[in-house]
């Protein structure tokens, strides 16, 4: 995101010039277009901001630059579509321009407040800007190229829309001028010290992260480390019954984020969950990456870690086989180990479990717009001599997938209206970022966001075994998420077509962490199951055959793990084992070193 000055320095000249026009008309000293004279002509004029020249569409002005900047050179469009683009535009634009001062936005939460409604010129921008929105968008849909490009122009014009909001700018917005005056110029004050705060710690605050300390409040699960290497430590969880399974349970979240989403709080913890369903429990906790880790790949995290954990399971349990879960790309990573595996003839896992994970690439949502072959030669020469992915970039990334939640908000919020963002869990851990090995993120760019070498049999090569997931044909548990802007359901559920074994595949409501974060006890959002054994090629197909059951899906997870975990044996008394001991309580050091 570093064009983000760029977009910002635009929005506030692309504001200027339509409040300035905007003023004169409400000041009489601009004449207020007569359609009636000359309605093509006369819209056209009215559209361009004084001094700037005419584009010939009576279009936002700039917008043929934008557009040529959103796709890095000019971009032809579906002259049908640019033409009825056109007369709705000068429709509405006269609409607008009749109603004057009067006029209203449409229904927008950033302009829900009473202040707008009230300052009939913030009403007014906030209406020309939605306009302004409308038509760039339209127009967007209206280029013309492939999918990818299509894409991203999209992508690059809604990022530029939603920077130029009015709302962003003290000058604009009608609720942080009301709330100034309000507090006698407090709140202004307050956003200054608000602004010095989140630039000295680098990045936007969404929550208030004073609040939080992790294994005091978050992470909170008693259980203690039992191994840990140069890339992960191992936690051990207490059993909370006299008995438990005797196959035991090892979780792998993802490295670009920490552990902790799974243990939030007691009453949303999936690994407090897990251990109260009876499953003696092992969960990942990556380390976050320093200079020393600069020249780890991909191939050490399969090896050295993922199937590390496996076997040090193994070792302390004593059990011949585990069963196994991995979330968004630590699901990928427990794949690709488990297909490692298979190809030297060893299948220690029983069955695995997949939370919103990409084995597919094909399908992958809006974060496609990042990725092509230039692209990918960039970061490949950038950590030629290895170096780290700081986890502030990817976090920026992910953050500006959804910008109007997860940027402009706290940008209006903490900075403009001087407020100090309420204590929550989930945006604590969001803010918590984790770096990653240059050589592993390259590998893993270009192998399956570019490529998408993992599904094509014999064609990706790890630690020295030719990758075919039609030999991992164990039962698999695969979850996926209705909204999920990071793995789309599709791509979730392209899973079901690459693993041969028994599948069980589940949609539920909401987003990425949100959907997977559900506990029962919440009796929030619904979820869906298909016919038994039915996976057709299509996620429409399979949506369109499925039944929706109110509540968790964790309910139905934990039946169906209940019948790959064996019989009941008595709960071990102590952490480890003999050649295993505990070391430091849960959660672990590791998991508290910042990015």
């Amino acid at each position: 995101m570093s064009s983000e000055p760029n977009w910002l320095a635009a929005a506030q000249q692309f504001q200027q010039q339509l409040v300035d026009q905007w003023t004169k008309i409400a000041q009489g000293t601009v004449k207020v277009p007569d359609l009636a004279e000359n309605p093509l002509m006369a819209a056209m004029q009215a559209a361009v901001p004084s001094g700037a020249g005419a584009n010939g569409w009576g279009l936002p002005v700039g917008a043929t630059d934008l557009f040529k900047a959103a796709n890095g050179q000019p971009v032809s469009f579906d002259m049908g579509k640019l033409l009825e683009i056109q007369r709705n535009y000068l429709t509405e634009v006269a609409e607008l321009w009749n109603q004057g001062l009067q006029a209203k936005p449409l229904a927008d939460r950033r302009f829900s407040s009473e202040a707008w409604s009230k300052n009939p010129v913030s009403a007014f921008s906030a209406a020309a800007y939605l306009l302004n929105a409308r038509t760039l968008m339209a127009m967007a849909e209206a280029v013309q190229g492939d999918a990818k490009t299509r894409n991203r122009v999209r992508f690059s014009v809604q990022q530029w829309i939603d920077a130029s909001s009015p709302s962003n700018f003290l000058a604009f917005n009608a609720e942080a001028q009301k709330k100034a005056l309000e507090t006698q110029g407090e709140s202004i004050a307050k956003g200054m010290q608000n602004l010095l705060h989140d630039m000295k710690q680098g990045h936007v605050s969404m929550t208030d992260e004073s609040v939080f300390e992790v294994g005091k409040n978050v992470a909170t699960t008693e259980g203690a480390v039992v191994f840990e290497n140069e890339l992960f430590q191992l936690i051990e969880y207490k059993p909370l019954g006299a008995k438990v399974f005797e196959r035991p349970f090892l979780m792998v979240p993802p490295c670009i984020n920490k552990f902790y989403i799974l243990d939030l709080q007691p009453t949303n913890s999936m690994i407090r969950y897990a251990v109260e369903q009876g499953h003696r429990t092992f969960v990942v906790s990556w380390r976050n990456p320093d200079e020393s880790m600069a020249q780890v790949t991909w191939d050490q995290y399969i090896e050295d870690a993922v199937i590390r954990a496996i076997d040090v399971v193994r070792d302390i349990t004593g059990a011949d086989t585990i069963n196994a879960l991995g979330f968004c790309v630590g699901g990928t990573m427990l794949s690709t180990a488990l297909a490692v595996l298979a190809a030297r003839g060893q299948h220690p896992v029983q069955s695995a479990t997949l939370l919103t994970t990409l084995l597919d690439f094909t399908d992958t949502g809006i974060l496609d717009v990042f990725i092509d072959e230039n692209f990918c030669k960039f970061r490949e020469m950038q950590f030629a001599q290895g170096g780290l992915m700081p986890g502030r970039d990817l976090a920026t990334t992910f953050s500006f997938l959804r910008p109007n939640d997860l940027v402009w908000n706290y940008v209006v919020g903490n900075y403009l209206k001087g407020e100090t963002p309420p204590p929550f869990d989930l945006l604590y851990w969001n803010s918590d970022a984790t770096n990653l090995p240059g050589p592993y993120y390259t590998w893993y760019l270009r192998n399956t966001y570019l490529e998408n070498n993992l599904v094509k049999p014999g064609v990706a090569t790890v630690c020295g075994e030719k990758i075919d997931f039609r030999q991992v044909k164990l039962p698999v548990y695969i979850y996926g998420s209705r909204e999920d802007h990071i793995v789309p359901i599709g791509g979730a559920y392209a899973s079901t077509q690459h693993l041969p074994g028994p599948k069980r595949f589940v949609m539920g409501a909401s987003g990425h962490i949100a959907g997977v974060i559900n506990p029962p006890a919440a009796k929030k959002r619904s979820h869906w199951i298909g016919p038994a054994n039915k996976f057709p090629a299509n996620v429409n197909d399979w949506i369109a055959s499925a039944k929706e059951h109110p509540g968790s899906w964790w309910t139905d997870w934990a039946d169906w793990l209940k019948g790959h975990a064996g019989k009941q044996i008595a709960a071990p008394k102590a952490y480890g084992s003999r050649a295993y001991k505990a070391t430091e309580p849960a959660p672990g050091r590791y998991v508290k070193a910042k990015a």
